[in-house]
């Protein structure tokens, strides 16, 4: 009966099944975009980037299975990605500072906008 049922792609666990659907739709937008931070007004990716959202929540309530975090870790997810930015500027200031000898980014500087935009 098993296997009556594997022919004809019977889904054991439909949780699974949607989880991996979503995490390979994941892996071709971070293979087309550079990143795994699904815009959730992006109406093409909508649906996407709220299982996103729902992801980092799970995570964020430790409700997320282990196999699930590894597998998210495994192509670079950020969990959460207002830290990121800040320090990734963080990390652009400290490069600023070490070329300028100081902090204090113009908001005219066009090579530098966002981060005088983020010291501002």
């Amino acid at each position: 009966r098993i296997q009556q049922l594997n022919s004809i792609g019977f889904i054991w666990d439909p949780f699974d099944h949607t989880w991996n659907k979503h995490f390979n739709q994941l892996c071709a937008f971070k293979a087309q975009k550079g990143h795994c931070n699904v815009p959730q007004s992006d109406a093409k990716n909508k649906s996407l980037g709220l299982w996103v959202r729902r992801q980092r929540a799970y995570y964020k309530k430790n409700a997320l299975s282990s196999s699930c975090v590894e597998q998210l870790n495994s192509i670079g997810f950020i969990w959460d990605p207002l830290e990121y930015i800040w320090n990734e500027h963080f990390n652009q200031l400290c490069a600023f500072k070490a070329q300028n000898g100081h902090c204090n980014v113009s908001t005219h500087d066009k090579q530098n906008k966002s981060l005088g935009e983020w010291v501002k």
